[in-house]
């Protein structure tokens, strides 16, 4: 079980480090925002992160 959630935090962080490197700060807060909210059940923090990820996506797209 250890082994699983070290292999979940280290993809984690992989794709934390790559949607920082593509889409910049912006993209590091709107990936925050995504997760605080889906930890928290909070929908309406968690749709502005989803929100954000898919409009730096259309402007780089």
């Amino acid at each position: 079980m250890p082994l699983i959630a070290l292999a979940i935090a280290a993809l984690a962080i992989g794709f934390e480090q790559l949607v920082q490197w593509k889409y910049g700060p912006l993209g590091i807060v709107a990936f925050i925002l995504l997760t605080v909210g889906i930890k928290a059940q909070n929908v309406k923090l968690s749709g502005v992160g989803a929100g954000l990820l898919v409009l730096l996506l259309v402007q780089s797209g």
